[in-house]
């Protein structure tokens, strides 16, 4: 009974409702409004949940997928995402073609927004909660491991992992050499979306 009475007050409290119509609000500009202006090719689909900003300036390739909880971020001015064909963007990635200034004696937020196009190619598998930052175009055919920060250009074919990502691998390795399932993406329940952590192994130099 004590637990009914807790309900009831819940829902009774105004600011209940108030909270509700935060989040249809939030809602309403983090996805609605941007996700009818971003460009979807036939077959790409894109998470019910996941938070775009700017989608007039957001191409997402044919057969495409983007998973829970992604962010893509568009800059307010010129900053373009252009994802290619056949991608798969783990949970929680983030893309944002905008970034703050850094400079000294000026407050953060004031400071000129730094906007760059990003590009990401045909069948490239970005792992769960990856971060692609401004100006970065990632070559077709690339899998970026779970939890890695790309910062710079990543040729084709590559298998990047890391803070910030390196290459530690090319997809042409796995025709090479077989057995090496124990460092292979593979997928997970729910279906190639999340890339493991691919180990790195020493690089010359």
């Amino acid at each position: 009974m004590k637990k009914m009475h807790g309900v009831a007050r819940s829902f009774l409290d105004p600011m209940t409702w108030f909270q509700i119509v935060r989040l249809l609000h939030y809602y309403g500009y983090s996805h609605v409004v941007p996700r009818r202006r971003l460009t979807l090719g036939p077959g790409a689909t894109i998470a019910p949940n996941v938070s775009l900003r700017n989608g007039e300036r957001i191409v997402i390739g044919a057969g495409s997928k983007v998973g829970e909880r992604a962010y893509l971020w568009a800059g307010d001015s010129v900053g373009r995402i252009t994802i290619g064909e056949n991608c798969r963007l783990g949970p929680e990635v983030f893309v944002t073609a905008s970034d703050y200034g850094r400079m000294p004696g000026q407050n953060i937020a004031e400071q000129e927004r730094d906007e760059r196009d990003i590009t990401i190619g045909d069948d490239v598998w970005l792992g769960a909660r990856v971060f692609v930052g401004t100006g970065v175009t990632i070559g077709d055919g690339c899998v970026v491991s779970a939890n890695s920060v790309v910062t710079r250009d990543l040729p084709a074919g590559a298998i990047a992992a890391g803070v910030p990502a390196r290459v530690v691998r090319r997809r042409e390795d796995y025709a090479q050499a077989e057995g090496a399932s124990d460092t292979a993406p593979s997928e997970d329940a729910a279906g190639d979306r999340v890339a493991p952590a691919v180990k790195a192994e020493p690089q010359a130099g």
